[in-house]
C-alpha cells in the first residue's frame, strides 16, 4: 500500500479515458465537438470516441449512449507491461471486487477492471493505440498529435476527474491500495470525515479527486476536466458556452485548493464538465507533504472570495431519485 510513509508507487503512468453516459447522445455528442471542441476518432451508433488536439493515445473521452448518465468507467495507463502485472497482482489479492480482463475495446489492448467499493468502475492497460491524424487534422509540427483546429473551446487535453463518494477516507484507502496514488491535498471537516481528496500517480498535481456524496447516490460523476494553455482560453470558452445556450455553473474564477483557474459547466445531457488551467503546478518533491485544509477555511470559497454554489455540492450524475413525500 502507498503512502506518504513508503516508496512513491510509479506503476501507472496517467489517466488515460474516461467513459460517460449519456441519455442525449446527439446533443451530446454535437456539443463535445463543435462547443467544447473536441475531435471523434472512431464512432458507431451507441459511442463515439473522442480526444483533445494534443492527446496522444486515440481517446481520452467515450461517449456512450444510455438510458442515464454518469461514467462508465475511468481508464490509467500502467507504465509498462510488468508494471501492469504488478498492479494486477496487488488489485487480486486485495479486498477489492474484481472484474477481469476486458479486450474488446477501442484504442488500446486488454484491460483489467475492476470497482471501488462505491460502483466507479476502473480499468487499467498498456497496450494502446496512439492517434494517427488523417490529412486534414495533420499539424505542422511534427512533434504535436493534431493540428491546433480552434474549434470551439479546443482544450488541449485530459486533465482529471471528480468522483463522487460516501466514504472518501474508504476511497483514499482504494486509490493507494490499487493504484499507487498519492494525496496532494485534502479537506478535513470539523466531524473528523475526509470531505475530498485529490490524488496524483505522477508529477501532476492531481489527475482524480474524490469529495464527499452529498446526494445520497452511489457510483456518480462529479465533473471531467480538459486543460487549456491559458486563463484566457477559458475567458473565451465562457463567450462561446453563452452563445450557444449551455448552463455555465460557476466560473470563470480560481480554486483555492490546487490553485486552477475554472469554468464549469453542464453538458446537454447534464454532466458536468470543466476546463482548467492550472499554470503548469507541478508536484516535484518526492516527499510532498500533503497539504490540508479545514472546513473553516473551505467556508471562505475559492481563491479570491466566490462562494461554492449549491449545486456544486448536490448536483453529480447520475441524478438520484427523490423519495417520495409522506
Amino acid at each position: 500500500m502507498a503512502n506518504q510513509n513508503t516508496e512513491p508507487c510509479y506503476d501507472i503512468a496517467h489517466l488515460a479515458h474516461v467513459e460517460m453516459f449519456t441519455d442525449k447522445f446527439e446533443e451530446s455528442l454535437h456539443f463535445f465537438v463543435n462547443v467544447y471542441g473536441l475531435t471523434v476518432s472512431a464512432q458507431d451508433e451507441n459511442h463515439a470516441w473522442l480526444r483533445a488536439w494534443d492527446d496522444y493515445e486515440f481517446h481520452t473521452l467515450k461517449l456512450t449512449r444510455h438510458h442515464t448518465t454518469g461514467v462508465g468507467h475511468i481508464a490509467y495507463r500502467a507504465s509498462s507491461e510488468a508494471a501492469l502485472m504488478r498492479r494486477v497482482a496487488v488489485i487480486e489479492s486485495s479486498q477489492y471486487e474484481v472484474i477481469g480482463w476486458q479486450d474488446n475495446d477501442q484504442g488500446h489492448g486488454r484491460a483489467f477492471r475492476f470497482m471501488d467499493p462505491f460502483g466507479h468502475v476502473f480499468e487499467i492497460y498498456y497496450d494502446t493505440v496512439r492517434y494517427q491524424a488523417e490529412a486534414a487534422e495533420r499539424p505542422s509540427l511534427k512533434n504535436l498529435a493534431q493540428r491546433y483546429h480552434g474549434r470551439g473551446a479546443s482544450p488541449r487535453r485530459l486533465d482529471h476527474l471528480n468522483l463522487l463518494a460516501a466514504d472518501v477516507s474508504e476511497f483514499k484507502l482504494f486509490m493507494e491500495t490499487c493504484l499507487g496514488s498519492r494525496v496532494t491535498e485534502m479537506i478535513q471537516l470539523d466531524n473528523g470525515r475526509i470531505g475530498g481528496c485529490w490524488f496524483t500517480i505522477n508529477n501532476k498535481t492531481y489527475d482524480l479527486a474524490c469529495t464527499e456524496e452529498h446526494g445520497g447516490g452511489n457510483g456518480r460523476l462529479h465533473h471531467v476536466t480538459y486543460a487549456t494553455d491559458t486563463r484566457e482560453d477559458i475567458l473565451r470558452a465562457a463567450d462561446i458556452f453563452l452563445e450557444n445556450g449551455v448552463h455555465i455553473e460557476t466560473g470563470p474564477h480560481k480554486h483555492a485548493i490546487q490553485g486552477t483557474f475554472f469554468l464549469y459547466v453542464w453538458e446537454p445531457a447534464g454532466n458536468r464538465v470543466e476546463l482548467a488551467n492550472s499554470g503548469a503546478r507541478l508536484i516535484l518533491a518526492p516527499d510532498w507533504q500533503t497539504i490540508v485544509w479545514t472546513e473553516a477555511e473551505r467556508k471562505k470559497g475559492q481563491a479570491w472570495g466566490l462562494k461554492t454554489i449549491e449545486t456544486f455540492h448536490t448536483h453529480g450524475t447520475p441524478p438520484v431519485p427523490k423519495a417520495p413525500k409522506e
